[in-house]
């Protein structure tokens, strides 16, 4: 196991090392720059010295391998939007506002979703099964900015029940945001998608094991009910939740345009689409950076929690993963 998630990490590394130089070929590749002139006018004097501050004058190998070795120390740069103060920083409060707002997404998402999907999977055709397929759709199809749209008009706007938007940091990550009205909105409508992939796997993956063998077994020698859901339909229907969650999780915690846009929240996301349209090079390196690296540390513990889940699951050896 350690050996394998040693392999893994150096894969990493240079995974991170390819995306880097994709990120930066592509940066430099598209016409124009942060400075140029119909972005802002500045005096040809003026702009040369700004180039120079940044070292945006220099062939663009040197400028790659000069912000390489700055990252390897964890200095990012200076962002052009704000340069009063550092990308690492500007990424750290940004980053924690997306990351509060995607565990509430997955706690709401995971919390609701496997139990409506086991309840849906063990009363198969009823009319509370072909509800939760329904709405499982309607969430799987509808975009999220939409149904943010809809909440607002009806909750905020028909009702004045809740606010519109905004974002008040609470003093806890979780318990702060779960009893703040504020973020009731936002979430609702970013764990609707998440939430109904969530039960449809659930119950795809319940109603596979319950028509198992070692199920009916197990009924046929009078174990109850919960004693066959717990400790042979849940154990053996994990594997394609913790999928679902690997995929989900790096979705969720690195921000998304459409909600923090419509209820005006601060968070990752949008910042990440802002850095884009404004050149801001420093900022966008690191952005892709840290959303790869979050991808590719989830796999990694999305494949150590299979052997958890399944002994029979051998990391690294021949005829496992």
């Amino acid at each position: 196991m350690t050996r394998y998630i040693l392999g893994r990490l150096v894969s990493l590394v240079f995974v991170l090392f390819a995306v880097s130089i994709i990120t930066f070929a592509l940066m430099h590749s598209v016409p124009g720059g942060p400075f140029d002139e119909e972005r802002q006018a500045l005096p040809p004097a003026a702009k040369a010295n700004i180039l120079r501050k940044y070292g945006l004058d220099q062939p663009v190998h040197i400028q790659y391998l000069n912000y390489m070795s700055n990252a390897l120390r964890f200095d990012f740069g200076i962002p052009y939007q704000q340069p009063t103060t550092t990308v690492a920083e500007l990424i750290r409060r940004t980053w924690l506002v997306s990351a509060q707002l995607g565990l509430l997404t997955i706690i709401v998402a995971f919390g609701l979703g496997i139990p409506i999907g086991i309840y849906a999977a063990y009363n198969q055709n009823s009319w509370l099964d072909n509800a939760v397929t329904f709405v499982a759709m309607l969430g799987i199809t509808v975009p999220n900015f939409v149904v943010a749209m809809w909440l607002i008009l009806f909750f905020a706007v028909r009702l004045k029940w809740l606010p519109m938007g905004g974002w008040n940091e609470p003093q806890n990550l979780i318990l702060g945001g779960l009893f703040s009205k504020d973020w009731i909105l936002p979430v609702t409508a970013y764990s609707l998608a998440p939430l109904s992939i969530v039960a449809r796997y659930t119950r795809s993956s319940v109603i596979e094991v319950i028509r198992s063998d070692f199920v009916r077994t197990a009924r046929a020698k009078g174990l109850g009910a919960s004693a066959i859901l717990w400790r042979h339909v849940l154990r053996n229907a994990l594997i394609p939740m913790v999928t679902v969650l690997g995929v989900e999780i790096p979705n969720l915690l690195t921000g998304t345009i459409f909600i923090e846009t419509i209820f005006r929240i601060p968070g990752l996301g949008k910042f990440f689409v802002t850095s884009t349209f404004n050149r801001d090079y420093p900022m966008i390196m690191a952005l892709v950076l840290l959303i790869a690296l979050v991808w590719g540390l989830t796999y990694l513990i999305t494949d150590i929690l299979y052997t958890r889940i399944d002994p029979r699951i051998r990391l690294g050896s021949q005829g496992g993963r």
